[in-house]
């Protein structure tokens, strides 16, 4: 199950944002996307995700082509997101917020998906039942890793998941962010710079005004 994007162009109006971007994310591995703010990270994050229309190029994921799926059929195939500002609903709880894909999407196990996230998170599972609107901002990014992992079984797209986390929550993302890693996960982390993610990805690419280039990939 490999994410494949090659000569992709995205326009926000009228105005140019990223230009014939290429990039592949193979089967089971976790790869950065590094660049600074504006540099065109969520727009390709989005783009994947169809919440942005392309101008031209393919994605395809598995060898489905993804500009021909609609955007809600995208989480149905184990596609997921988790944008860098957590659009957690503050008035639900933490287990409402995670289950929202789950009863978006009809995920038939999600009982036993809900455990699973619990068991990655522990964390999480303790305030279960407080709402979204009483956590920090740390523990706000755990939920909304959580929620992103409801439907996320095949490709994962992560977006600036440190970003404003206190570093011992970093630490605990980094940890989680990991074990997923070996759990056969396509992933995508996006960072302003390596950081954080250096030591969890196979190989990254850098983003800059809107251009993909190679950085650090596996040679394997």
């Amino acid at each position: 199950m490999t994410l494949e994007i090659s000569n992709l162009d995205v326009s926000i109006g009228n105005i140019p944002i990223l230009r014939d971007v290429s990039l592949s994310v193979p089967s089971g591995k976790m790869f950065g996307l590094i660049g600074h703010n504006g540099a065109g990270k969520t727009t390709l994050m989005r783009a994947i995700m169809g919440l942005l229309d392309a101008d031209q190029g393919t994605i395809t994921f598995d060898g489905q082509d993804l500009r021909k799926t609609a955007d809600f059929a995208r989480a149905k195939a184990g596609i997921s997101y988790m944008p860098e500002d957590r659009r957690l609903i503050p008035s639900l709880t933490v287990e409402e917020n995670i289950l929202l894909p789950a009863w978006t999407n009809g995920i038939k196990d999600a009982e036993e998906r809900l455990k699973w996230v619990y068991d990655l998170l522990p964390e999480i599972a303790q305030f279960r039942d407080r709402r979204a609107l009483q956590l920090s901002g740390g523990q706000q990014k755990l939920v909304s890793l959580g929620r992103a992992l409801m439907p996320g079984r095949n490709l994962l797209l992560l977006d600036e998941p440190f970003e404003g986390v206190a570093p011992v929550l970093s630490r605990r993302l980094s940890e989680v962010i990991s074990d997923l890693g070996s759990s056969g996960l396509c992933v995508l982390i996006s960072e302003s710079d390596d950081t954080h993610s250096a030591d969890l990805v196979a190989g990254s690419y850098r983003i800059e005004r809107g251009t993909v280039s190679k950085a650090g990939l596996e040679t394997a």
